[in-house]
This record gives C-alpha cells, sequence and structure tokens, in this order.
C-alpha cells in the first residue's frame, strides 16, 4: 500500500528530488516561481514501508467557475529505478487519488520525463490535445566524450564552435543582477524583432532568483553587453534549456552555437549526464537545435486524467481562453 505524504520543507524535498535523479522543473524552486505568478505547488512523496519510490511536485491552476481549477506535473512523477511499469503506475495512480481528493479540480495533466518505451500507464489518462510540454525532443549524453559530441553536430555547427573558439569569444556564466537584465534587454529586442510573445521581466528576474543555483544562463559578451544568450534550469541528473536569444551582434558574431556549446560543456563538468533542448518542432529554432546531433529522443506524451465532467469542456475552451487573456494582459 502506497503511502502519500506532503512535503512542506525546500531543503528535504530538493535532497529528495535528487536522490531519485528528478528533473529541474520538479524541484523547489520552480514550485516557488509558479506560485509566484498564478499557480499554487504541492509536493507530494510516495512511499512504501517507509522507502520513497516516487514524489511528484504538482502545480495548480485556479480556473473561473465552475471549473475550479486544473492541475499539472511538469516533467513528472519522478520514480525510484527500483519501480517496474507496474510500480510507475500504481504510484501515479496513488498521486492522481490524492491531487482529485484533496485539491478537485476538472482534472489533471501529467508530462513526465520517462522515454517513450518506458510504459507508465496511467487509470483514466486520455492522450491531452493541449500539451504544455513537447514530447520530442534532443537530449544529449553528456558523459560522451566531448570530440564525439562536437563530431555529431552539423558542419556548420562545428565550425562556428570552432571560430568561436579562435576568435576568444568573451562566453561565461551571468552571475550579476546588472547581466541579467542585459540578457532581458537582448530578450525584448529579439522579441520585438521576430514577433513573439514573452513574459514580463519581472517574470524572468523571478526564474533567476527563485532558482538560485538551479538557473544557469551562458552568455556571451561582446563591448561589454550580453549579445547572446542560452537559459537553463537544472538538476543534477538534467540541465533543461528554457529561452535562448541573440540580438544583432550576437548574430554577425555567429555566436549562437558557441555559447550553447558552452552550457553543454558546464553541464559535463558538473556531472549532469543529460542536456534537455526542452522540445522540437518544424521552425527554425528546432533546426538550429537538430544542428547538435543525428538524433531525436521522444518521451512519453502529455496525457490528461479527468475530476470532473466539466474536463472536456474546459479543453474545448482553452485555446479561445488563452486568446482572451493575451488581450486582458495587454
Amino acid at each position: 500500500m502506497y503511502t502519500i505524504t506532503p512535503v512542506t520543507q525546500s531543503l528535504t524535498w530538493n535532497e529528495q528530488v535528487e536522490s531519485l535523479g528528478g528533473h529541474p522543473l520538479q524541484k523547489w524552486g520552480w514550485g516557488e516561481l509558479k506560485s509566484a505568478h498564478n499557480w499554487s505547488a504541492t509536493r507530494l512523496t510516495v512511499t512504501i514501508d517507509d522507502e520513497l519510490v516516487a514524489l511528484a511536485q504538482v502545480l495548480h491552476r485556479s480556473l473561473p467557475a465552475p471549473f475550479k481549477s486544473l492541475s499539472h506535473v511538469p516533467r513528472g512523477p519522478v520514480f525510484a529505478a527500483s519501480l517496474d511499469a507496474a510500480g510507475r503506475t500504481a504510484a501515479t495512480d496513488a498521486i492522481v487519488a490524492w491531487v482529485k481528493k484533496n485539491v478537485g479540480g476538472v482534472g489533471i495533466t501529467i508530462e513526465t520525463d520517462l522515454d517513450a518505451v518506458d510504459s507508465v500507464a496511467v487509470t483514466g489518462a486520455k492522450p491531452s490535445p493541449n500539451p504544455i510540454l513537447y514530447p520530442t525532443t534532443l537530449i544529449l549524453d553528456t558523459r560522451l566524450p566531448a570530440d564525439e559530441l562536437l563530431g555529431a553536430c552539423s558542419k556548420s555547427t562545428r565550425y562556428d564552435i570552432r571560430k568561436g573558439a579562435k576568435n576568444n569569444l568573451d562566453i561565461r556564466r551571468v552571475v550579476t543582477d546588472e547581466e541579467l537584465e542585459q540578457v532581458l534587454r537582448t530578450y525584448r529586442e529579439n522579441a520585438a524583432r521576430a514577433g513573439f510573445a514573452i513574459h514580463s521581466d519581472g517574470y524572468y528576474r523571478d526564474i533567476h532568483h527563485l532558482l538560485g543555483e538551479d538557473s544557469f544562463i551562458a552568455a556571451c559578451f561582446a563591448d561589454g553587453e550580453v549579445a547572446s544568450f542560452v537559459w537553463l534550469a537544472r538538476s543534477g541528473q538534467t540541465w533543461f534549456e528554457l529561452y535562448a536569444s541573440a540580438n544583432d551582434t550576437g548574430r554577425r558574431l555567429r555566436a549562437n552555437a558557441p555559447v550553447k556549446w558552452f552550457a553543454i560543456q558546464a553541464a559535463k563538468e558538473a556531472g549532469a549526464p543529460r542536456y534537455d533542448m526542452n522540445g522540437l518542432l518544424n521552425d527554425g529554432i528546432s533546426e538550429f537545435k537538430r544542428s547538435f546531433s543525428k538524433h531525436e529522443n521522444q518521451l512519453q506524451p502529455s496525457v490528461d486524467v479527468a475530476f470532473s465532467f466539466l474536463h472536456g469542456a474546459w479543453n474545448t475552451l482553452l485555446p479561445s481562453a488563452k486568446a482572451v487573456l493575451r488581450k486582458l494582459r495587454r
């Protein structure tokens, strides 16, 4: 019989996430970030005979009446290696049952960090029509020798990385608040140029400060200003790309590939075996990501478990609801 226990201490939680090799989106800081921006977080451990076998940070978003709320497990639950497919399913079912009883709402979306071949059949789950995280991604095995990782890159990407090293580009970790503001200016400039929506500056500042050491930004500096950057959330197991951008200077210097290579090498030096580029689509950004390897990774697809007959109505309304919320924020 599985026992579900809420955890309220950040140090305890992070130690447990790391002990099971969990994803950075399951660490305490990510829950604090989302809690500062319209969500709340519940951290649950799953034990059997006092042995920790799984855990999940569950995020909850309040919805307009009569929907109440929607729950989300980003890149979780996290499972002990000892659990087989039946054990993973049972542990997830126990988490879902706890959330349904104690939180309620219309349902829960589960997006695990498991490979597609690692089965977990959540009872009552259906494929999610509105996934938040994409199952097709590129995960580099940073345990491989650097020469092998570089050899897997496309010819043009290898050229840019080597040229960056030859030209002694100033690439380093962002450490000061002043440098963070430069990152945000670069991101705003590129968003305005390319026409894509971004969060407020306050949201990104919260990421950096609430994640603490789990936030890692690598940047190329030109004349003392950030020209290109890649921003990651990290755990001991996985470094996970959140954002990347470059201004005109960064593009002229072809700094994007050297900056990403710097981050990959930093993950390798830190002993993290996985560098996850966070989703592949059919766009230019994804083509650039694909230039770092000849393979793709397929994770378990997003699934929904409905708690209420209103869940289907909410999924139908969600695209329209997002459009309305965007207009209200302007």
